[in-house]
């Protein structure tokens, strides 16, 4: 009879995973590499993910949720206009990417370069984060038109699909370049270009 299941061990394959996932991409992260990382037996990799693909979209999950629990909150903060909050919302994901050197990049945009070629899952689930990214930066830019923040003539929905699609562009930009430069781009003339 196998062994049920033990949730820090699954915890504990999808942190150190996820970090080398992060840094030396997935297709060159192999399960052995996970699994030493995580100090568990390769086997019992397939006791907690049916493959490395479901692996790769708990992965994704676990970033997502990390980065909706630590920078979500900033733009459901009320007591600041709604353009503010957008504001420190993404200085605080420039922040992220700053402690890291920007040599890491963003998982989502990594794995959607990386890994949707060849699977249908990831790319099923990185559509869903897109979405779910898009429509609270929607809600935000919505309440900043209704207190006139926001010219009405913009389309909320199309302008939180740009914010997102330039800054996965700094992102990977500061990537290569290993610099704030693109950040600073994106704060100094996308973002109020877009909100203005």
């Amino acid at each position: 009879m196998p062994r049920p299941a033990n949730p820090e061990t699954r915890s504990r394959l999808l942190k150190k995973g996820g970090d080398l996932v992060s840094t030396r991409g997935f297709n060159a992260t192999g399960v052995q590499e996970i699994t030493a990382a995580a100090g568990v037996p390769k086997g019992s990799f397939y006791n907690y993910f049916e493959s490395k693909e479901a692996f790769a979209v708990e992965v994704l999950t676990e970033y997502w949720d990390s980065v909706l629990a630590t920078y979500g909150p900033i733009l459901a903060d009320h007591g600041t206009p709604p353009l503010a909050r957008i504001a420190r919302y993404f200085a605080g994901l420039v922040e992220f990417h700053e402690r890291r050197r920007y040599a890491v990049g963003c998982l989502i945009g990594n794995m959607a370069i990386e890994v949707t070629p060849s699977s249908e899952s990831v790319r099923i689930k990185l559509a869903a984060i897109y979405r779910q990214w898009m429509a609270s930066l929607t809600e935000c830019l919505r309440e900043a038109q209704a207190q006139s923040e926001l010219p009405a003539g913009k389309d909320p929905a199309q302008v939180a699909a740009a914010l997102v699609d330039a800054f996965e562009g700094a992102v990977t930009r500061a990537k290569v370049e290993r610099s704030r430069s693109p950040f600073d781009s994106f704060e100094g003339f996308v973002l109020p270009a877009l909100v203005t």
